[in-house]
């Protein structure tokens, strides 16, 4: 089964082992509607929550990146 959330917002989302850092440095950076909007941009049809987690986990450095922020 694929449920998928159209509606969830970075602020929202349940993160969990490694996105969860990712998470707070985009928050803490204030970038998080950005994200939402880079997100639903690139993803149209929305992402199931595995989906959304491995891209905060595994893509960070392309995160910061695309947003401007800086990792040190």
């Amino acid at each position: 089964m694929k449920i998928i959330n159209e509606n969830m917002k970075l602020v929202d989302f349940p993160a969990w082992s490694g996105a969860k850092d990712t998470k707070k440095t985009i928050i803490e950076n204030n970038m998080a509607e950005d994200f939402d909007a880079m997100i639903e941009e690139l993803y149209p049809g929305g992402l199931i929550n595995t989906e959304l987690n491995d891209i905060l986990w595994f893509e960070f450095e392309w995160i910061y990146e695309s947003l401007g922020i800086d990792e040190e």
